[in-house]
């Protein structure tokens, strides 16, 4: 709304700053020796005219146009333009016979009638590209409100159900009075204030997204114990550390590492690597899965990773490069970002 309002005003400063100087080129392209005249026309009367053209201009512009010229109404818009237009001349002739009579007329006829003309041809070339520009920039805001919307949607996609496993875990700890409940809860308050406030942000630190994948793990490091071997690597320089990126971003292919890589498997294992320096970002993943589609757990497999994509397309285009495969009961993630 305070953005509208500044357009706003800035456009009434142009039309008032234009304004002001076609009411004093006349004396500016004149000069006093010759009394301030163009054309056997004084100067003044330039204002006044001025003044009418003025009128013209914006009644057709603000009210004529957009009246009638759009829906059944445009065939009154030809008459009514013309009236207007037409009614210009009989108040500048008598602003002429009244307050400058030593002009003559057959040799002014065309500096007197000929702007009327011109100014309404400019007031209708102004509504159109005015309009033009106004539905140009509704239909920008309205994309950039629909691609909001739908990052909103994506990031909303992020699979909460680890969440009540960690819980689960942590139930189990407390009732061996586990010392590592404590730090447990912590990372969970963490990760629940991340998800909550810090990932509305339409741009978070890369710090903060690292820090957020951290608190990912350690918990999913508690709900499967010793079963998994999981190892973690993440560095970042730091320059590139306080480079901005979008909110849960990184935790689709880390999440689907856990989902499809830790459990029902032999000898399961997950790798993270998460590099960051020069503004580049790169996380590579591994993760043992069963390549058999029967088994995939909820039938949603590649769901996480196309949500990834989508984002990736709508935010990053031309600036990231991702490649997912997989060898035998390897399952492959690399994703580079260029966050500069």
């Amino acid at each position: 709304m305070a953005s509208l309002k500044t357009q706003q005003k800035r456009e009434i400063a142009i039309h008032i700053s234009i304004w002001v100087t076609v009411l004093l080129l006349p004396y500016l392209l004149s000069s006093a020796d010759e009394g301030y005249r163009i054309g056997g026309l004084p100067a003044a009367y330039f204002m006044l005219a001025g003044i009418i053209h003025a009128g013209i201009f914006y009644f057709n512009a603000f009210y004529l146009y957009p009246k009638l010229a759009h829906g059944w109404r445009w065939w009154l818009y030809i008459p009514c333009s013309m009236v207007l237009v037409m009614a210009s001349f009989p108040l500048k002739y008598q602003i002429v016979a009244q307050l400058f009579p030593e002009v003559v007329l057959k040799n002014s006829a065309g500096l007197i009638f000929g702007p009327s003309v011109l100014v309404f041809a400019a007031s209708l070339v102004y509504r159109r590209v005015s309009d033009g520009i106004r539905k140009e920039r509704a239909r920008k805001e309205y994309e950039a409100q629909h691609v909001a919307a739908e990052l909103k949607f994506l990031r909303s996609q992020i699979n909460p159900h680890f969440l009540f496993n960690v819980l689960t875990s942590m139930v189990a700890l407390a009732r061996q009075k586990s010392d590592l409940l404590e730090d447990a809860l912590l990372r969970l308050s963490d990760l629940m204030r991340y998800m909550t406030y810090e990932s509305q942000a339409t741009r978070v630190t890369l710090e903060q997204e690292a820090n957020y994948l951290k608190n990912y793990i350690e918990l999913q490091k508690l709900r499967f114990s010793d079963s998994v071997r999981i190892d973690v690597q993440i560095r970042l320089d730091h320059e590139t550390a306080g480079l901005l990126i979008e909110p849960m971003l990184l935790i689709p292919f880390v999440e689907n590492a856990f989902k499809y890589g830790a459990t029902g498997l032999e000898d399961p294992f997950i790798n993270v690597r998460l590099e960051a320096a020069g503004g580049k970002l790169t996380l590579s993943l591994e993760n043992t899965y069963d390549p058999d589609p029967f088994n995939d757990k909820d039938g949603n497999s590649g769901i996480g990773l196309e949500n990834v994509r989508t984002r990736l397309r709508l935010i990053y285009p031309g600036n990231h490069s991702l490649v997912v495969g997989d060898e035998g009961t390897v399952f492959r993630v690399i994703f580079n970002l260029n966050l500069r």
